[in-house]
């Protein structure tokens, strides 16, 4: 039987076959894709494109005490849109993609004066800034409130939304901001409806459809378009409720974050190993790693619910449900490990930097 599975799991068979299909040509039709020749005279004929680089830092008042909760605005060139994030509890932040060139940093808090940081970032270079010390606002200076966590993740929602592999896969499940703010219940709702909706999500579903009706799955919904468009309405349900349940609502009633957040550093052993056990553990919106609940339960929750809406004699025992989130387990976790060594290289806004360890 054709397995079913949510957007997560068949995007991934579809990136896994898109990125292997290449090697799996003649020698010859190689040859014929890769001249090594013109590889080469290009590159020499044209310049390395510069890299985005990270700018980190620590905010302090003047006791020395860490300033958690301090609004950071990043402001570049003209051309470059601001960016914002919060310190964290440890009074720290990151820029992870910063182009090229000179930046301005302008800090603020309820209670301290405006601060305002300028330097300098090269091609692929990670910055760090020397400790930022606020000082305590006077009567005289109007104290301009930041902006609230809501409203920064909101900002950094809208970066991950515009994340797409080859321009054209959504990839807004991921997050390359090592201190990401996390996302409200209304949040996570947001982003499993923008994923649900999206036009790549129907390709894949309708695709899916096609290979069942040609292979005559589900034989009870019979052929023709009717056949296909219960197919195709069954196929949906299935992404609808494993996004929804496991990317939103399980993890709003268990405050847990649906993202995979990319490591980008360390040896390739620690990066493999955080890929694998991104599929079983999560980060909470306390910031702390803890057991995917969420993911694992709402594999288990969708394959129960598509029982309600599958033909009879198609319909899963509680054993195959148990097996098929077991595969869905494992069919992340080769997605996470795509996530973390291949698909940035091919995925818009998605750019190399330091991130938090496990």
């Amino acid at each position: 039987m054709f397995p079913r599975f949510g957007a997560r799991f068949a995007i991934g068979v579809f990136l896994a076959s898109l990125l292997v299909s290449p090697c799996l040509g003649q020698s010859q039709s190689a040859t014929f894709l890769f001249d090594p020749a013109s590889f080469w005279t290009a590159a020499s004929a044209n310049e390395p494109e510069p890299l985005p680089g990270s700018v980190t830092g620590t905010v302090v008042d003047q006791t020395g005490a860490l300033v958690a909760g301090a609004q950071v605005k990043l402001i570049e060139r003209p051309q470059s849109p601001d960016q914002l994030t919060l310190t964290d509890s440890n009074g720290q932040f990151a820029f992870a993609r910063v182009d090229p060139g000179t930046f301005q940093l302008v800090i603020t808090n309820s209670g301290f004066e405006p601060h305002t940081v300028s330097g300098e970032v090269h091609s692929g270079e990670s910055a760090t800034l020397p400790l930022i010390v606020l000082g305590v606002a006077s009567a005289r200076v109007e104290v301009q409130v930041g902006l609230t966590r809501p409203e920064v993740a909101e900002d950094q929602i809208h970066m991950e939304e515009k994340q797409r592999i080859l321009g054209v896969i959504p990839n807004f499940y991921v997050s390359y901001v090592p201190n990401a703010v996390a996302l409200t219940s209304r949040q996570k709702f947001k982003l499993a409806a923008r994923s649900v909706v999206d036009p790549f999500t129907f390709l894949v579903v309708g695709g899916t459809a096609g290979l069942q009706q040609a292979q005559n799955h589900f034989v009870e919904y019979g052929q023709g378009m009717q056949g296909y468009s219960k197919r195709f309405a069954a196929n949906y349900a299935d992404t609808v409720s494993s996004t929804f349940i496991g990317g939103a609502i399980l993890p709003s009633l268990l405050k847990q974050d649906p993202r995979y957040f990319y490591k980008g550093t360390g040896s390739f052993g620690s990066r493999f190993l955080y890929a694998i056990s991104m599929a079983l553990v999560c980060k909470g919106d306390n910031g702390r790693w803890q057991p995917n609940y969420s993911g694992i339960l709402g594999s288990l929750a969708a394959g129960g619910i598509s029982n309600l809406y599958y033909p009879g004699a198609d319909r899963n025992s509680a054993a195959l449900t148990f097996d098929n989130t077991a595969i869905g387990i494992a069919s992340n976790a080769a997605t996470n490990i795509l996530q973390e060594f291949v698909i940035p290289r091919f995925s818009t806004k998605a750019p190399h930097h330091r991130s938090d360890q496990p």
